[in-house]
């Protein structure tokens, strides 16, 4: 079995990689390709890679890598092709992130104004990806991990329909924990997650047909034992009735984050593309010794993990990261679960970016959403769910018009549809904020020039 990584060279690859090497199954994949068009990263990558398949047990049949800039060859003759671009490269999230704090907004790379800002020089982009697959692996299935990965998906499947399927790590790794915390292990407990990717909610927790939500939700000692009972407090949570996920914090705490943020020595963006320019300068250097670029990546790795979401926790005022959080939801565990799936026809639940078809009454059909799926040889199919609360519609509504709007955006070419996309989202409370913040994203990137 064949698989094409588009961003070949990105940080994160060898996560994906490592997942391939433990997998032992028939039917695994046996062909890698790495696709970027960046070389410097791609030889960066293919090197930890390589000292990755040295260090494995059994690396003889490690699957063989080969990497190219040339688009049409990654594709040609594969099964499955994961998705993980970064348009405007780290040098972008950083402006996006300055230019929305100058506004007083938030500009996370997937949430308000730093989100729409990259969906807007995404979407013509992973547009033009769908058709280049449907042309040269009309069979393939597409694994989206582009962010921001809900709005990205839904540009993709009105190509490929429902060959592509967006996944996330957040609901995974919060869905895990909770089930820890309640003594059940995670493939046993039925997650009740629903929303928006980076807008959803944990609502129930169910073991052997008991849902175990409300004894954690009672227990104060608990809800302070992880990450989000911390981010969010346990009153809040009780409020809510459900645990969100860690990005819903930009929202019922945005001043405080906001104000957090332009505050801090450097934003997330400005931290991260300093931090892998360290990196992917160390590990190209030709004189590298054998295992240097996995130790190298392993420790860059590490202090990313731990530095996740700082902000957040300074304003929660809960201080570093603890060890149990450190453990992301593994999102190269939730593709490789996916493709075995569907490749083997394994059957397999797992929490997915696909399109609602009417799972979610306040949404259209097309409308991407994450949502428990049943997994299978045609496909991820959702699961029914039970209607959101009221205060969770009007969030997901109002999120989803501001993604509409980025994809009319990124078709008619109209400043038009790209001010109201600003406009509309919930953490963009001005008209003329959103004027000026398109003003200012398109003067920062050429990738926008196509907005008249």
């Amino acid at each position: 079995m064949r698989l094409t990584i588009l961003g070949g060279g990105g940080f994160r690859v060898p996560l994906v990689y490592g997942a391939l090497l433990g997998d032992r199954g028939e039917g695994r994949v046996s062909h890698v390709t790495l696709y970027d068009e960046d070389p410097g990263r791609l030889t960066a990558v293919a090197r930890v890679l390589a000292d990755q398949a040295a260090a494995a047990s059994g690396a003889a049949d490690a699957p063989a890598v080969t990497a190219t800039g040339d688009l049409d060859e990654a594709l040609r003759g594969a099964d499955f092709v994961f998705s993980a671009i970064r348009v405007g490269g780290l040098e972008g999230r950083a402006a996006d992130e300055r230019i929305a704090l100058a506004e007083g907004v938030l500009g996370q790379e997937t949430v308000g104004a730093g989100g729409i800002a990259y969906g807007l020089r995404t979407v013509p982009v992973v547009r033009e990806i769908a058709r280049r697959i449907a042309r040269a692996a009309p069979e393939a299935w597409v694994i989206n991990f582009t962010n921001p990965a809900g709005v990205v998906t839904e540009a993709m499947a009105e190509v490929l329909g429902d060959r592509v399927i967006g996944i996330c790590d957040s609901p995974v790794g919060l869905g895990r924990r909770i089930a820890r915390l309640l003594g059940a292990r995670p493939q046993d407990a039925w997650i009740d997650y629903v929303g928006l990717n980076h807008l959803g909610w944990v609502r129930g927790l169910r073991v052997g047909g008991r849902d175990e939500l409300p004894r954690l939700l009672a227990d104060d000692k608990a809800l302070e034992s992880f990450e989000e009972g911390r981010l969010f407090g346990a009153d809040w949570l009780r409020s809510l009735g459900a645990i969100p996920n860690e990005y819903l914090h930009y929202y019922y705490f945005n001043r405080d984050t906001v104000r957090a943020y332009q505050e801090a020595e450097q934003t997330r963006g400005v931290f991260l593309r300093d931090q892998q320019r360290a990196f992917y300068a160390e590990t190209g250097r030709p004189d590298a010794p054998p295992g240097s670029a996995l130790a190298a990546w392993d420790r860059t790795r590490a202090e990313r993990e731990a530095t996740y979401m700082a902000e957040n926790r300074e304003v929660a005022g809960v201080g570093e990261r603890e060890e149990s959080d450190l453990e992301s939801g593994g999102y190269e565990k939730v593709a490789l679960a996916l493709m075995r799936a569907i490749a083997r026809d394994e059957r397999a639940t797992l929490i997915l970016n696909v399109r609602n078809r009417g799972t979610l009454s306040v949404l259209d059909a097309d409308a991407v959403i994450e949502v428990p799926c049943l997994v299978d040889a045609n496909g991820a199919h959702p699961v029914a769910v039970d209607p959101l609360p009221l205060h969770a519609v009007g969030l997901v509504t109002s999120v989803k018009a501001a993604e509409r709007e980025v994809l009319a955006a990124a078709a008619s070419g109209a400043r038009a549809d790209a001010v109201k996309a600003f406009a509309l989202h919930p953490l963009v409370d001005s008209v003329a904020v959103a004027r000026r913040l398109l003003d200012g994203y398109a003067a920062e990137h050429p990738g926008l020039g196509y907005l008249r």
